[in-house]
């Protein structure tokens, strides 16, 4: 393990006092430092820092740049109480890391907000300092900037006063660099006050309408009054300032005082926006806010705790939305998008755990993988929460935040007090589960009249099995233990289970666990034979088992063509999910332009029909919550399956609104369906300019969702040559561009050809971000041929060895290989699977 900074020097207070020119893009700063020296040789963080002076207790001294380490280094003459004054400048970039520039238009005028993105390590690239989650610190900022009237500047804490042009804020309480931010430029604000006195804002540019930041508003501040009685601990800071940042890369980041976000993470119509977008607004929001406690007040050592603050937030944030709005179903939605997403790719061989060593700077960003850290981390949480339920938990969290308060904490601390709480041994059960990568199917079979269980380690694709063992909470509708700990379970006469439950036996119920379950034939018809009795989370959880274990080829796939008919009839969002997930998945075993692809268009058409004809393109007095969110998922369907009467439908809906005001929970679908039914090189443009003016970002990512979707050669190549030109695209929302190119048949080639000739360009301008690696898993995604997978390796097989790109490219060689298998094996029997259906 590499030595830490910390070891050697301990910050205590920083005085940080930064001069921004924005014309110039230059930083000039001094950064003052109290602390105490451990040893002679003493070292802080910068990158990209031009130093010119370093004073230890007011008097030069010789110090040495070492870039490598992202180190100044210096020499003292003794141990002890010591102040260092560090004179530098820097560049002020365009990479949306440290401090950097936003831009926007108002009416034609292209404007700039500065804000800050120092998670993980580019506190570094904005001031000198030590930069790890465990060098806690106060920090006094002092920032100056070619000021202009009318501008704002906002910071974790409350501003003090103004002297010279130099805006001083009050001092912050111990806490880490990578949680220090600052913004500054012309901004529209709201603000309200919790119960407890705590000032809660929302912070937007001017291109927005006033009315974008009112449901932000409401949520954030309902959501810290939530906190505060849940956590039964006090929101530590005097405000809580929300702001959306035109140019940012991750979704929202948790800055202690002053969150920031993507626009289209904070920011909405409340007279026009999808109801499934206000859910997924909402939960970034209470992410967020979760954090202000769970990784600000305490936080993880080190990065290899990094689930400790994300796993635990993301479960937070759905406990907080069903609170503040139980009408919403949020736990639907986590179990569409977080279980799905944790359980597809933690099947993978050589995915990390979601307790992961990591020393080097450059590989802290690659293991924020969402599917793992964020998504199977929250559902382990989830585990932990059906197992020791919300007493326990409240109360051991309080205990938690008691004794770690402005400091740091391992998971070991986190399962100690939530085991003194529920009095259970937390920290034994989810030894396995965190450090271990992967989760075990289940499998359910009658042996000899018995029912028994084996559990092993799942896999798609090939996978070295290594005898894991988890201890499972079994969850049983039925007389079981509570957790099943060996990989062999007898559970005795299954006659006798089966009528004392009355009903057909299944494990994991509610769907908490994280695993999947393989039920004997004998075991599956019983529970099919039953299914108008289950519920909707049920019957999503056999969809979805089934669909892994088609994937893994322990079931044929051309057997779940026939199943899907079953759940056609559903109105439930969830089921509809499931099912047109798997329906979707059917597309990789056909080839474009055939007979096959005609065969399964008509099969849509047979799932969908009857559904579209129910909820049609309009949003109808007696829609209940479900119909509302399925109607985009069957209409999708309907579109791809080329029914008519739906085509004509949304172009008449298209030719009595203008595009943006058509109805948010359609406008994607209708804009599609104009593009690739009706489209001409005059709507293309047209749609494209929309892009460019509108402040939506709910209405910008649907012009990007259908501009994608042509199939004009020359409209691909005009989109193509836009992702370069940030005015018209930028970068942080380049890979939603890229992705819904490369997922068409017209353009997946054009889209495939670009990222292989401006890699080094795409390299430059978002390498080094966490969310870089992301462009390589969307192309693996989609790829699912022999010939795309030659060429994926020949492209990224030469760049395994890249720092932060190591682990996603042997993940995502896999990915394809098993996918490419998969059809080989299984096309000719899904096909003439999907042929029977339609001639039924």
């Amino acid at each position: 393990m590499a030595k830490r900074l910390l070891a050697s020097f301990v910050p205590e207070h920083y005085d940080l006092l930064i001069d921004i020119n924005r014309k110039a893009k230059t930083i000039k700063g001094t950064t003052t430092i109290v602390g105490k020296a451990k040893e002679t040789e003493i070292a802080v963080n910068q990158k990209f820092l031009q130093v010119s002076q370093v004073l230890v207790d007011g008097q030069p001294v010789p110090f040495e740049l070492n870039q490598a380490r992202e180190t100044i280094e210096i020499k003292l003459a003794k141990q002890g109480p010591v102040t260092l004054t560090i004179d530098y400048q820097a560049p002020l970039t365009d990479t949306m890391m440290g401090i950097y520039p936003s831009y926007y238009d108002v009416a034609g005028e292209r404007k700039q907000l500065v804000g800050t993105q120092f998670e993980t390590t580019f506190a570094r690239q904005a001031f000198p300092c030590v930069d790890e989650p465990a060098a806690k610190a106060t920090f006094s900022l002092a920032i100056k900037f070619d000021e202009h009237p009318g501008e704002t500047i906002i910071a974790n804490m409350p501003e003090d006063h103004v002297t010279n042009g130099v805006h001083y804020f009050q001092e912050t309480v111990k806490m880490s660099t990578y949680l220090v931010a600052f913004a500054f430029g012309e901004m529209q604000k709201k603000l309200t006050t919790t119960k407890s006195g705590v000032q809660v804002g929302v912070f937007a540019t001017k291109a927005h309408q006033a009315k974008e930041l009112d449901f932000a508003l409401d949520i954030a501040k309902r959501a810290i009054e939530f906190y505060e009685d849940f956590y039964q601990t006090k929101y530590p800071l005097p405000h809580s300032w929300q702001l959306a940042l035109p140019d940012f890369s991750a979704g929202a980041m948790e800055n202690w005082g002053l969150v920031t976000y993507r626009e289209a993470y904070l920011l909405l119509d409340p007279d026009n926006t999808a109801l499934d977008t206000k859910r997924v607004v909402a939960t970034v929001i209470t992410h967020e806010l979760a954090h202000q406690w769970f990784g600000d007040l305490v936080t993880m050592n080190w990065w290899d705790d990094l689930w400790l603050n994300e796993s635990f937030a993301n479960m937070m944030e759905y406990l907080s939305v069903d609170a503040l709005q139980p009408d919403w179903h949020i736990w639907e939605l986590f179990q569409t998008s977080e279980a799905p997403m944790a359980l597809q790719r933690d099947a993978t061989d050589g995915v990390q755990s979601v307790h992961v060593d990591v020393e080097d700077p450059r590989e802290i960003d690659a293991i924020f993988d969402g599917a793992i850290v964020y998504a199977k981390g929250s559902r382990l949480l989830v585990m932990v929460r059906s197992l020791i339920g919300d007493d326990a938990l409240r109360a051991g969290l309080k205990n938690y935040f008691t004794a770690h308060q402005y400091g740091n904490a391992k998971g070991d601390d986190l399962w100690q007090a939530l085991g003194e709480a529920s009095v259970m041994n937390i920290g034994a059960i989810m030894k396995a589960w965190l450090n271990q990568p992967g989760y075990p199917v289940v499998e359910a079979k009658v042996v000899d009249g018995h029912l028994t269980l084996h559990q092993k380690q799942f896999f798609i694709g090939d996978g070295q099995d290594q005898n894991r063992l988890w201890p499972i909470p079994l969850n049983a509708n039925f007389k079981a233990p509570k957790l099943m700990e060996k990989a062999d379970l007898d559970l005795g006469d299954y006659q006798s289970l089966r009528q004392a439950a009355g009903k057909p036996l299944r494990l994991n119920d509610g769907n908490n666990s994280h695993l999947i379950v393989k039920y004997a034939p004998e075991l599956l018809d019983d529970i099919l034979n039953h299914l108008n009795e289950l519920d909707h989370i049920t019957q999503l959880q056999l969809l979805q088992d089934l669909r892994l274990l088609a994937e893994a080829h322990q079931i044929s796939y051309a057997d779940l063509v026939g199943l899907l008919g079953k759940f056609k009839a559903s109105q439930s969002a969830i089921v509809n999910d499931a099912l047109y997930r798997i329906a979707s998945e059917l597309r990789d075993f056909i080839e474009p332009n055939t007979p096959s692809e005609t065969n399964l268009k008509q099969y849509f058409a047979t799932l969908s029909a009857d559904q579209t004809k129910r909820l049609g393109w309009e949003k109808q007095i007696n829609d209940d919550f479900d119909a509302e969110l399925m109607r985009p998922t069957i209409l999708s369907a309907a579109l791809y399956a080329e029914d008519s009467a739906a085509i004509a439908a949304a172009h008449a809906l298209f030719e009595q609104h203008s595009a943006a005001k058509l109805p948010a929970d359609v406008r994607a679908l209708v804009l599609q369906n104009e593009v690739v039914n009706f489209g001409s090189g005059e709507l293309f443009d047209q749609l494209l300019a929309d892009y460019q003016q509108t402040s939506d970002p709910s209405y910008k990512q649907d012009l990007c969702f259908a501009l994608t979707k042509t199939k004009d050669a020359t409209l691909i190549g005009k989109l193509i040559d836009r992702f370069e030109d940030a005015k018209t695209i930028k970068p942080q929302d380049l890979r939603a561009w890229y992705r819904g190119l490369l997922a068409t048949p017209a353009g997946q080639q054009a889209a495939w050809d670009w990222i292989r000739d401006e890699w080094d360009w795409l390299d430059a301008t978002v390498g080094g971000d966490m969310e870089f690696a992301t462009f390589i898993t969307v192309t693996s995604a989609i790829f699912h041929t022999p010939a795309r997978l030659a060429e994926f390796k020949a492209f990224f097989e030469p760049k395994v060895n890249t720092p932060g790109l190591t682990r996603e490219i042997q993940m995502d060689v896999k990915v394809v290989e098993t996918k490419v298998a998969l059809v080989q094996a299984e096309a000719q029997a899904v096909n003439e699977a999907v042929t029977r259906m339609i001639s039924k």
